[in-house]
């Protein structure tokens, strides 16, 4: 089944890739254009040869382990398999320079225009504390709420960039993309068009 995939040596990252630490939310940094144009279309090739489920309003693919969305949950009778070639490969890569523990779980999200996911934080009992998504195919604004100010950051997320939550970033603000079809960002209007994101994350186990 993988016998067409890249090695590991084949994803590549972009030689042009600038690191953006945001300054009103400690633990969240932006890297624009972390692979390169190559390594994104090969993803998405990749990811379209696998099934989608459509548990939710959206597309999405579980590897590594499911995520359970009605419990909220994950443990160790949720495992699927080990992750395919290309996401191992991404998962080290990323670990090399933004997490302490390997990601064994990701999840897939396609977003069509008018689609979102409500302000939340990722499950604090079931992933470490260092959350990565990769951006591909469409840009769109990500929305961050402080969970006890109330205080709001918005953060535009641009095909082939890498967005890191850690510290304050993954506990103390909710994170979210609203349901709509273009973004006003910065004076700007952006179309939105078909975005998938890839959220690299390690689970967290019971004995």
């Amino acid at each position: 089944m993988f016998s067409h995939q890249l090695s590991i040596f084949d994803i590549k990252l972009s030689d042009v890739s600038t690191e953006h630490y945001v300054s009103e939310i400690n633990g969240l940094v932006y890297i624009k254009d972390y692979i390169d144009q190559t390594t994104h279309n090969y993803l998405i090739s990749q990811i379209d040869s696998f099934p989608w489920l459509n548990d939710l309003a959206r597309r999405v693919q579980h590897y590594g382990y499911k995520y359970d969305y009605k419990s909220r949950g994950v443990d160790k009778s949720m495992y699927i398999a080990s992750l395919p070639i290309w996401a191992k490969e991404l998962a080290h890569k990323i670990r090399k320079k933004y997490t302490t523990d390997l990601p064994d779980q990701v999840i897939v999200n396609e977003y069509m225009p008018g689609q979102g996911i409500a302000n939340h934080i990722d499950c604090v009992n079931c992933f470490t504390d260092t959350i990565v998504s990769l951006s591909l195919c469409s840009s769109c604004v990500m929305d961050f709420v402080h969970i006890e100010t109330g205080a709001r950051k918005s953060l535009m997320l641009e095909p082939r960039s890498l967005v890191v939550l850690s510290g304050d970033a993954r506990y103390k603000w909710l994170h979210g993309i609203a349901k709509r079809k273009s973004d006003m960002y910065k004076g700007e209007k952006y179309i939105r068009k078909r975005r998938v994101s890839l959220t690299f994350r390690k689970v967290i186990l019971g004995d």
